[in-house]
């Protein structure tokens, strides 16, 4: 019997249909708005180009607070804050900012009035929800009649946004407002799921919900989902609205949307890396650089001590799918556009460089859990865990660590998470939206 390399699970929701395209099931707490029927155009459209087409009308007469960041923009690539500007009758009150701000690593776009950012567009403050606040201040939320929610997802549990979008839905129940998601795809197919569900002893801002790594959904149906389910504080709700997109199916790629694409943090400069980010950001649980202080994070994995040359080899032994190795040397050296400083920054490094040579059959998570487990066993003493269990927040159980510690082989991981593959697939199918 042949090694389980990764775990590819592809299916349909039925219900009632918007269009030709949306399925809607019913839910209790959570309304998807009824939007043109686009099914005759062959383009993918966002929720943002939706409600672009409807006028915004359904945000007509409302002050608003936008979760949003630099991700949010409309199919020929004008931001939200751009459109807004000539909206009828809409105020934008604040703007919500995330782990990596608004506007990412530019953010010539916002002023300092004091010790305050605002957007010179509409003359918004805009809040920290990551660092300064966990919560919009009372002062902001007092001030609003709907909140308005628009960013691109990474399609893997790692970003912290869902965690704070949670955070906004927690204050917007007290408050008892209003909350409108504009959907956008889940950039990488939104039919495959793979990965551990994360244990309760160990979620944390990068596994705030019980999704696997990859959850194969997009951001409406998180939103529904995590509303539907009570997942917020206290198993409060919001009256939660999604502007669904018009056209996505769940076998699609980013790319094969002709969406416009912004990258949705610095290190994420393309849709390789992202692919790639699926498993690789697991390494960031360990002392190993993963291309941080390079022109292609997340496709490279190296050290000063690797023997990158003998590790080469035994990753060929594995038969991995739909990707290549080479051995390189490369000196990852820091960026003033970037807050981390990379792992052995200056040094001369060893390493190990990916290429993607087919998207479809790649598994991101096997062959990064692949790469940890050989090099665990090839540098016991030089290889080392992130003090205060950060790889089991990661990976969502100390399972990964265990296996390591056992000296198991590599093919012997990926057998551990099908149950909560299939688990998840089943758990999820009330909730999608698309076929």
């Amino acid at each position: 019997m042949k090694p389980l390399r990764h775990i590819h699970l592809f299916f349909l929701a039925g219900s009632l249909l918007v269009g030709q395209d949306t399925t809607i099931n019913s839910f209790q707490y959570s309304t998807i708005l009824e939007t043109p029927n686009l099914s005759f155009i062959k383009h993918v459209y966002s929720g943002l180009d939706i409600l672009e087409q409807m006028d915004f009308k359904p945000i007509e007469g409302k002050s608003i607070a936008l979760f949003t960041n630099q991700t949010a923009v409309n199919r020929n690539g004008i931001h939200i804050l751009d459109l807004l500007k000539d909206a009828p009758n809409v105020k934008v009150v604040a703007l919500l900012a995330s782990e990596n701000g608004i506007w990412g690593i530019d953010d010539s776009r916002a002023k300092l009035i004091g010790r305050d950012q605002v957007d010179t567009v509409h003359g918004a403050p805009i809040i920290d929800m990551f660092g300064k606040y966990v919560h919009p201040p009372h002062w902001i939320m007092d001030k609003v009649d709907l909140v308005v929610v628009d960013f691109q997802d990474t399609g893997s549990r790692y970003s912290t946004l869902i965690a704070t979008m949670s955070k906004l839905f927690e204050s917007a129940s007290k408050w008892r407002i209003p909350v409108m998601i504009l959907d956008r795809p889940n950039p990488i197919r939104g039919d495959i799921v793979n990965g551990p569900i994360p244990r309760t002893e160990f979620q944390s801002y990068e596994s705030y919900h019980l999704f696997p790594i990859r959850h194969g959904l997009t951001l409406g149906e998180i939103s529904i989902l995590i509303n539907e389910m009570g997942w917020i504080k206290d198993l409060n709700r919001v009256d939660l609205s999604v502007v669904p997109m018009s056209n996505w199916r769940r076998n699609m790629w980013f790319d094969q949307t002709e969406l416009a694409w912004r990258n949705p943090t610095p290190f994420l400069q393309n849709e390789t890396s992202l692919l790639a980010y699926t498993g690789m950001d697991l390494f960031r649980g360990t002392n190993m650089n993963i291309g941080f202080g390079t022109k292609t994070p997340y496709l490279i994995v190296g050290s000063p001590w690797l023997g990158s040359s003998f590790l080469l080899q035994k990753l060929n032994d594995q038969g991995l799918k739909g990707v290549e190795f080479k051995s390189v040397t490369y000196r990852p050296s820091g960026s003033i556009y970037f807050s981390r400083v990379p792992q052995y920054e200056g040094q001369s490094c060893s390493g190990i460089q990916l290429e993607i040579t087919d998207r479809n059959e790649f598994s991101p998570l096997v062959t990064a859990t692949t790469l940890i487990l050989m090099i665990h066993q090839l540098h016991p003493r030089e290889f080392q865990w992130k003090s205060d269990g950060y790889i089991d927040k990661l990976f969502g159980s100390d399972l990964l660590r265990l296996l390591a510690a056992q000296k198991k082989p590599p093919d012997h991981l990926p057998a551990q998470w099908v149950h909560d593959v299939y688990k998840f697939n089943e758990f999820r199918q009330p909730f999608l939206l698309y076929k």
